[in-house]
């Protein structure tokens, strides 16, 4: 079992509430440890007649009050432990990953323009992290109706058949069988297919798009296979649909539980760590709590 506990970020806005909220459940899922982190961003500069006495500890910080007051009499039986670590938010709550097994946090923070769809804090955990992150979007997201699914709790994870994430999709079923609910894999795959003969003239594909959709449907269960093997627990259901990958998982999000999307592997000329279009398209859009997992480590 792991012990790593599951962080969950606050700030003292609602955002964070709710994703104080889903952290708190997936502790308990995991039987795992909660640590509740407010970062302190202090500066170590002030007027000459003040008196800097540095920033607040965990027991009088008043963010952390208010979560504590928030999780009265619902932690009973968990460790929570509550934390006030010093530095940017950008900054910190990466290296708390790194002993975490799920960092949690809202979409938005307190800071930052009413409009904004994700916070500049919560992007770059999901970029930044060394465990998987947990965006709690706003309630309200309006999405387009999805793929029908059975009733009932629902994860969706993405699925690439020419690059498929295997700690996306073992996060996936993992999550699944905690939660008690059915896996939706949603591969697509690009249609249509066109080509240019002559300037401004377009051909018809020369594919057949059933073929295409036969050939990406076995793709798909060649490479879930595995997992459920492992998690014979879980009904996984596979849509195989045309076109845009971010668009069907957005829509897919609608009443889910959870979706998870991988983050992206480091390519030999872009070694810094970030996040592709799909997954950064599914954290503006989603409806769903969104899980971001980042790859594996590559073997030695």
């Amino acid at each position: 079992m792991n012990t790593a506990p599951v962080v969950a970020a606050v700030d003292g806005s609602d955002d964070s509430l709710r994703a104080l909220d889903w952290a708190l459940a997936a502790a308990r899922r995991r039987s795992a440890p909660l640590r509740v982190a407010h970062a302190w961003q202090y500066a170590a500069w002030a007027q000459p007649d003040v008196l800097v006495v540095g920033p607040p500890g965990p027991d009088d910080d008043s963010v952390l009050d208010q979560a504590r007051d928030h999780l009265a009499g619902r932690g009973e039986g968990l460790d929570v432990e509550y934390t006030a670590p010093v530095g940017a938010p950008a900054v910190v709550l990466p290296e708390l990953s790194a002993t975490a097994q799920l960092l949690v946090l809202g979409s938005r923070g307190r800071g930052g323009f009413a409009s904004l769809l994700l916070g500049s804090n919560s992007l770059a955990a999901a970029r930044d992290a060394e465990c998987p992150v947990v965006v709690v979007p706003r309630p309200g997201r309006e999405v387009h109706e999805g793929p029908p699914a059975e009733p009932g709790p629902r994860v969706v994870v993405g699925l690439h058949v020419d690059s498929p994430d295997e700690a996306a999709l073992a996060f996936a079923f993992t999550e699944a069988a905690l939660l008690g609910a059915r896996l939706q894999a949603i591969a697509a795959y690009p249609w249509p297919v066109t080509s240019l003969a002559a300037p401004g003239e377009l051909l018809p594909p020369a594919v057949d798009r059933s073929a295409v959709e036969h050939e990406t449907r076995i793709l798909a269960e060649g490479f879930l296979a595995p997992h459920r093997k492992a998690r014979p627990d879980v009904q996984c259901d596979v849509h195989t649909l045309p076109g845009d990958a971010a668009g069907h998982l957005v829509a897919a999000s609608q009443d889910a539980a959870l979706v998870v999307v991988g983050r992206h592997r480091r390519r030999l000329l872009a070694p810094a760590r970030m996040m592709g279009s799909v997954t950064q398209a599914v954290l503006l859009h989603a409806a769903s709590p969104i899980a971001v997992v980042p790859p594996a480590p590559p073997e030695e």
